[in-house]
C-alpha cells in the first residue's frame, strides 16, 4: 500500500452527510521559475502554437504539471506538432493541452448563453489576435477599467450559482470533466496596464461551484462570488504601481500564489487531525481542476473568416456542439449564437453588396455594442432626418438592415451552415431575430418574453413588403406617417409595419395564433380568426387599411421600453410593482382605434378610452374576414314593461340603499376610530426608551416591555415590507441572468414567514377571545343570570 494513499471520510455539508472520496494528502506545489521556463520554451518551439511569451507564462503558472505539459508540446519526428489534443471544427483545427490547473488561476470567460440576457455589467469587447496572417489561440478582452473586470467576474459567478450549483457533487468527487480554457490578454480603456490570464469558456458552472465549495455550506452565491474576486485580484483594486514596482500581471500573480500558500498551510494543519474535517475536504476537492487548454489554431484552406476571427469562432463552435449534445442552451440563446456568427461570417466573406463598414455597424447594433443613444449619430443621413435615439427605432433599423435583399440570402445561407440544416424559410429567419430585437427591453418585459418570441417564430414583422427595398422614415410622431402611407408611400408603410408590429408583439397584443385562442374571451387574448403574425401585420399595413395603419401608429407611439402596458397582464399589481417613483401616475396603456374620433381613440359611454385587445388588432387587420367569422347578432327587443309595481314591499326595497348608508357610515367611523386608538398604529406607539425614569435595577412591568417589543415587531415587519418593495423595483434592472432573491433564500424566508404568520394568528385569536368574554358576561348580567 502506498505510503501516502488517498483518504475518504464523511463530512457534514449543511443538513446532508457527504462521503468525500480520494482526498490527496498534499496539495500540488506551485510552478517554479525553472519549470515555467520549460513550458515557455516547449510552447515557443511548437510550430502550431502561436502565443506571446506572456500568454505562455500564464499557461505555465496555471498548470500543476509543467513537465507533462512540456512533453505534450515538444515536437518529435513522428509527431511534428507534439502530443496535443486535436479537434477539427468548421473552418479550423484546434490544438490543446490536457492538464490540471490551479483554481485561483482561472477566470470565468464570456458565456454564450447570456447573449440573450440583459446584464448589469456589460461584457468586455472581444478582439482576435494574429501573428502575421496566422491566427493565435488567444483573444483580447477590453474592459473599461479594473473595477469593470472585478464586477464582471463577480456577476458571472454570482449569476451562475444563482441558476445552478454542483457544490455537493464536487465536494464528494472533485470536478471530473475537463474545463475548456484558453489564454486571454486583458486590456483596459482607462490606460491600466494589460496582463495575460486563462479564461474558462465551457464549464463555468463547475468553476463557480468549486468556489461555492471553497466558501462553505453556509455561504450564498454572493459570498462565493466575493471570495473568488478577492482570491483572484486581492481584497482591494490594485493600486497604481510606484517607481520600480512590478507590472500589474506579476503583482496579481504573486497575490494568487500567496493565497495558495496560505491555503496549503491551512490544509496541512487540517490533515493532521485523526479525522479530517469539512475544511480539509473543501480545500482538497477544489484547489485543482482538470482542464483542456487551447494553445493553437489553424484555419482550413478556403476558410471564410479573417485570421483574427478564426480562433474565437472555432471555440464558439466547440461550445455550441457541446451544448447541443449534452446540455442544450435554450432556443433563444441558440438563436443569438447562430444569428451573430452568421452575420460575422458574412462580414468576413467580403463579397456582400453591403459595404463592410455598414455591416460592422449593423453587427455592433445587433450585439449591443452600439448603444441606443448613438442611433442619431450612426444613422444620420446627409440632408435627411436622423432617427430618435430610442429602443423602438433601434429595432426598425436593425430589421431593415438584416432583411435587405442583398443581405437576407447570405445571412440565411450562413445560418443554415452553422445550424446544419438544409433550408431556412422566412419564419426560421424571423426566429433568429427575436432575441436580437428585444435586447433593450428584455428584462422589463420578461413576463411576456415567451409569447413575444413565439410571435417571432410565427413570422414576426417580416411581411412581403418589409423584405423588399425600402428605407426607414425617421419621425418623432408615428401618426404623421399614416397619411403618406394611405397615399401609397412604401417607406411609410414599412416603417409603421416594423415599429408598430414590434410594439404589438413585445407588449403581447399580437401573439402566435393557436386553436385555443379562437374559443377564448376577448379579454383573455382571444382572436376572431387564425392567421400568422406576419400576415396580420402585413394586412394592418396595407395602403387601403386606414384602421390598421392607425392601430400600428398609435401602438408605436405609446410603446415604452422600460415597462409593460396594462393590456399585457391581468393583475394590475404586476404593473405597479414595475413602476419607479418618477413613473407614478403615468399608466402605460394601448387604446383601441376609432376613426371617427378626433384623436382616433375609441371611448365608452362615459368618455373613458377603451383598452386595446389582441382581438381588436386581428380584427383591424381584416375586418371583412372578421365579420364573416363573427356576423353581428340581431338586436333583442325586450317586451314593453307594464305599469310600475307599487306597495309597501317595493317602497321598502327602494329605501334599502339609502337606509343602509348611515349605518355603514357609522360602522366605518367607529372602525376608523378604533384603529386610530390602537397602540402602535401608523408607526406610533411606545418608544423604545419608555420606562427610563425608573431605577435601572428595578424590574419594569411586563406590559411596558411588551409595548416595546410590539414596537420592534411592527418596525421590523414594516422594514421587511420596504425591503421587499425595493427588491421588486430592482428586479427589472437585474434582468434574467440571476434571480433577485435565490430560491434557497426564498425557501428560508417562506418558512420564517409561515412561522411568524402562525404566531401572529394565535395571538390574534387569543385577543379575540379575551375581547368577547366581557361582552358575554355583561349580556348575562342584563339577562339576570
Amino acid at each position: 500500500m502506498p505510503q501516502h494513499a488517498p483518504r475518504s471520510f464523511t463530512v457534514q455539508w449543511g443538513s446532508d452527510s457527504v462521503l468525500v472520496s480520494n482526498v490527496e494528502p498534499e496539495l500540488p506545489a506551485g510552478t517554479g521559475d525553472a519549470d515555467l521556463a520549460k513550458v515557455v520554451a516547449a510552447g515557443r518551439a511548437n510550430p502550431v502554437t502561436l502565443l506571446p511569451e506572456a500568454a505562455w507564462r500564464a499557461v505555465g503558472r496555471a498548470t500543476t504539471g509543467p513537465d507533462g505539459m512540456a512533453v505534450q508540446l515538444r515536437p518529435t519526428p513522428e509527431e511534428p506538432t507534439g502530443l496535443l489534443m486535436v479537434e477539427n471544427v468548421d473552418g479550423a483545427t484546434l490544438h490543446s493541452v490536457v492538464t490540471r490547473v490551479h483554481l485561483s488561476e482561472l477566470l470565468p470567460g464570456i458565456q454564450p448563453r447570456t447573449g440573450m440576457e440583459v446584464m448589469e455589467v456589460p461584457d468586455p469587447q472581444v478582439q482576435g489576435i494574429t501573428d502575421g496572417d496566422r491566427p493565435c489561440a488567444i483573444v483580447r478582452y477590453r474592459y473599461q477599467d479594473l473595477a469593470h473586470l472585478r464586477s464582471h467576474v463577480w456577476q458571472t459567478i454570482h449569476g451562475t450559482l444563482s441558476l445552478n450549483s454542483y457544490a455537493p457533487s464536487i465536494l464528494a468527487r472533485k470536478v471530473t470533466r475537463n474545463l475548456i480554457a484558453h489564454p486571454v490578454e486583458i486590456t483596459f480603456e482607462d490606460g491600466t496596464e494589460p496582463f495575460h490570464a486563462l479564461v474558462v469558456r465551457d464549464g463555468i458552472t463547475r468553476l463557480a461551484s468549486a468556489w461555492a465549495v471553497q466558501a462553505g455550506p453556509d455561504a450564498d452565491a454572493a459570498e462565493s462570488a466575493g471570495l473568488a474576486v478577492e482570491s483572484l485580484f486581492g481584497k482591494h483594486p490594485a493600486s497604481p504601481p510606484g517607481p520600480g514596482s512590478a507590472p500589474l500581471g506579476q503583482r496579481l500573480a504573486e497575490g494568487r500564489a500567496k493565497w495558495r500558500r496560505a491555503l496549503a498551510e491551512e490544509f496541512a494543519q487540517a490533515m493532521k487531525a485523526e479525522e479530517p474535517g469539512i475544511r480539509a475536504a473543501q480545500i482538497a476537492q477544489t484547489s485543482v481542476l482538470p482542464a483542456q487548454i487551447a494553445v493553437g489554431a489553424e484555419g482550413h484552406p478556403g476558410h471564410l473568416l479573417a485570421a483574427e476571427d478564426i480562433f474565437d469562432d472555432a471555440i464558439r463552435s466547440v461550445l455550441a456542439s457541446v451544448h447541443v449534445e449534452f446540455k442544450q442552451w435554450d432556443a433563444a440563446a441558440q438563436n443569438v449564437e447562430v444569428a451573430t456568427r452568421a452575420l460575422k461570417r458574412v462580414i468576413q466573406l467580403g463579397d456582400s453588396l453591403v459595404p463592410k463598414d455598414d455591416l460592422q455597424v449593423v453587427y455592433g447594433l445587433a450585439v449591443g455594442r452600439i448603444p441606443v443613444e448613438e442611433l442619431p449619430t450612426v444613422f444620420a443621413t446627409d440632408g435627411g432626418a436622423a432617427p430618435p435615439g430610442t429602443a423602438l427605432w433601434r429595432s426598425v433599423y436593425l430589421v431593415h438592415a438584416l432583411t435587405r435583399p442583398e443581405l437576407l440570402d447570405p445571412l440565411k445561407d450562413q445560418a443554415k451552415a452553422i445550424k446544419g440544416g438544409k433550408r431556412m424559410g422566412l419564419k426560421g429567419f424571423a426566429e433568429l431575430l427575436g432575441p436580437l430585437i428585444d435586447l433593450p427591453w428584455r428584462s422589463y418585459k420578461k413576463h411576456v418574453t415567451t409569447q413575444a418570441r413565439n410571435a417571432w417564430n410565427n413570422g414576426g414583422v417580416l411581411t412581403s413588403d418589409v423584405i423588399q427595398e425600402w428605407e426607414p422614415r425617421p419621425t418623432d410622431d408615428f401618426t404623421s406617417l399614416v397619411k403618406p402611407a394611405l397615399l401609397g408611400d412604401r417607406d411609410a408603410r414599412c416603417t409603421l409595419a416594423v415599429a408598430g408590429g414590434v410594439a404589438l408583439i413585445s407588449d403581447k397584443l399580437l401573439t402566435r395564433n393557436v386553436g385555443s385562442a379562437l374559443n377564448a374571451a376577448k379579454e383573455k387574448g382571444g382572436v376572431p380568426f387564425r392567421a400568422d403574425v406576419n400576415q396580420v401585420i402585413e394586412d394592418l399595413s396595407q395602403q387601403h387599411n386606414e384602421l390598421g395603419l392607425w392601430t400600428l401608429a398609435l401602438a408605436a407611439n405609446r410603446f415604452r421600453s422600460d415597462a409593460l402596458p396594462e393590456n399585457a397582464v391581468t393583475m394590475r399589481q404586476l404593473i405597479h410593482k414595475q413602476k419607479t417613483e418618477s413613473e407614478a401616475g403615468t399608466p402605460y396603456v394601448h387604446f383601441k382605434v376609432d376613426l371617427a374620433s378626433p384623436d382616433q381613440i375609441e371611448r365608452d359611454a362615459n368618455g373613458v378610452p377603451v383598452m386595446l385587445h389582441q382581438w381588436d388588432v386581428v380584427w383591424a387587420s381584416n375586418p371583412d374576414r372578421a365579420l364573416k367569422a363573427h356576423p353581428p347578432k340581431p338586436l333583442f327587443v325586450p317586451p314593453q314593461p307594464g305599469p310600475p309595481a307599487t306597495g309597501p314591499g317595493v317602497a321598502a326595497g327602494a329605501a334599502t340603499p339609502s337606509g343602509a348608508g348611515p349605518a355603514e357610515a357609522d360602522d366605518s367611523v367607529a372602525g376608523e376610530g378604533g384603529e386610530t386608538g390602537s397602540p402602535g398604529h401608523g408607526g406610533s406607539g411606545p418608544s423604545p426608551t419608555a420606562g427610563l425614569g425608573r431605577p435601572r435595577d428595578a424590574p419594569r412591568p411586563a406590559s411596558q416591555r411588551a409595548a416595546e417589543h410590539r414596537y420592534v415587531l411592527r418596525q421590523s415587519v414594516t422594514g421587511a415590507r420596504d425591503s421587499l418593495d425595493q427588491l421588486l423595483l430592482l428586479e427589472p434592472e437585474v434582468g434574467n441572468h440571476t434571480p433577485i432573491v435565490p430560491m434557497t433564500v426564498l425557501d428560508e424566508l417562506h418558512k420564517l414567514l409561515i412561522g411568524l404568520q402562525t404566531d401572529v394568528e394565535n395571538l390574534r385569536r387569543r385577543a379575540t377571545q379575551e375581547e368577547s368574554a366581557p361582552e358575554d358576561e355583561e349580556a348575562q348580567e342584563e339577562l339576570g343570570v
